[in-house]
């Protein structure tokens, strides 16, 4: 019998929008998304063998959140002009080949940051890119759970991560495990070509009489969610760089030695990553039934009182340091897809690259400073080794910005342009 043709072998193709190119645009976030925790699963182990202090091991994660908001700002903008799926698809291959390099190349301090940097600024293609095509594509009733299922796409290539660097550590050092989770990207990209290869580009085309200032700077609704996002990212990103270490620390604490606490750091973190699976899904599709701010404002708060308290439990019993981190794992992510989702709804469509750029500048450039602001204080009072006034006064500076979080959010429900977003007539 002769073979089929060519043509008939290629893979089916996936109706945009369906649930299926939903779902390969999803797990292609989790092998993207992989590297984005690579250096802080590590980061115990990076302190010793690379010899930095707190402050210089914030410096990476710092720069690594520079270049990643710079990055995500040039390839918002840059979707809206030539279409989200082309930007969509180059991030995935230039993410593959600049995990490649880190995982070879970073072999000390000055090595990481600039080749974690390098990767930064081409892992930015990949994320606000598949917000724009998963807005483009869904509809809006159903847009809160997918935005959800993409979001929780972060969480679970960060547990993942998590679990093949406690895995390696013990038998091949931070290498092993760095080369492991940057096959991640390389996965990813094959996933999010299969999804997007039929998907049309979509160009909005800007109305003459309509600019960036007043489509998103004069935008009440747009500029609150922004502002929310922002003090979110800070109080996200900086739990996410030091929980594995001070996860590692409470260990220690009890009675581990370095090499094995620095295993169990980032098994117990998965744990709480895993949690923010199941936060951006749930609360996405309770989003979608009882309103965007609601939901965020519940989300932000639970967060901010967990991060006020974390830091002050590394001596307590690791059962209560788990349950809290568990909760704390939840709220900090489950607002996350709700952002996502209200910034396409309150923007005019030929803007959302725009407001999501924006967006990403200022969340990401406040989140760049977390790690850098964190360190410092484990340093002021004493390092790692500083007990619970070191590490509950800088999980406090998380807390202050969930807090600030909040009231953005509270004046946004307050907003009369953003009914839609409180979800009435939503509610049935």
């Amino acid at each position: 019998m002769p073979p089929a043709p060519l043509a008939s072998r290629r893979p089916p193709r996936l109706a945009a929008g369906g649930e299926p190119w939903l779902l390969a645009i999803c797990v292609s976030r989790v092998g993207a998304y992989m590297v984005y925790i690579a250096y802080a699963a590590a980061l115990p182990v990076l302190q010793v063998e690379w010899r930095m202090s707190g402050t210089a091991a914030g410096s990476i994660a710092t720069a690594f959140q520079v270049a990643y908001a710079l990055s995500l700002m040039a390839c918002s903008e840059l979707a809206d002009r030539i279409g989200a799926r082309r930007v969509f698809v180059w991030g995935t291959v230039a993410s593959a080949l600049g995990s490649a390099l880190f995982a070879l190349l970073a072999r000390d301090y000055w090595s990481g940051l600039v080749l974690y940097t390098l990767l930064a600024l081409v892992l930015g293609g990949t994320y606000t890119t598949g917000i724009l095509l998963i807005a483009e594509n869904v509809p809006s009733e159903r847009r809160g759970r997918a935005m959800g299922l993409f979001l929780g796409g972060h969480s679970l290539g960060v547990a993942l991560a998590l679990v093949l660097t406690g895995f390696a550590i013990p038998l091949g050092g931070y290498r092993l495990a760095f080369v492991l989770i940057c096959l991640g990207p390389t996965v990813g990209g094959a996933l999010a070509w299969l999804a997007v290869r039929d998907t049309p580009d979509r160009v909005t085309p800007r109305s003459g009489g309509q600019r960036f200032t007043g489509a998103v700077l004069r935008n009440r609704p747009a500029m609150l969610v922004i502002s929310g996002y922002t003090f979110h990212s800070y109080e996200l990103l900086g739990m996410w760089t030091w929980t594995p270490a001070f996860l590692a620390a409470c260990f220690v604490a009890a009675g581990a030695d370095l090499t094995r606490a620095s295993g169990l750091g980032p098994y117990l973190t998965s744990l709480f990553h895993l949690t923010g699976v199941f936060a951006a899904l749930i609360a996405g599709a309770l989003s979608d039934r009882w309103g965007r701010t609601p939901v965020m404002l519940l989300m932000a708060g639970a967060s901010a009182l967990c991060s006020l308290a974390f830091g002050w439990l590394i001596a307590g019993p690791v059962w209560l340091v788990v349950v809290v981190g568990l909760v704390y794992g939840f709220t900090a992510l489950g607002d996350s897809p709700i952002y996502s989702t209200a910034i396409t709804e309150v923007v005019e469509p030929a803007y959302r690259g725009a407001a999501l750029a924006l967006r990403s500048l200022t969340g990401y450039g406040a989140g760049a400073l977390a790690p850098l602001v964190f360190g410092a204080i484990l340093d002021l009072r004493g390092g790692a080794a500083g007990g619970a006034g070191a590490w509950g006064l800088a999980f406090v500076s998380l807390g202050a910005a969930g807090l600030l979080a909040v009231g953005s959010v509270g004046w946004l429900l307050r907003t009369p342009e953003a009914r839609a977003l409180r979800g009435e007539g939503r509610r049935r």
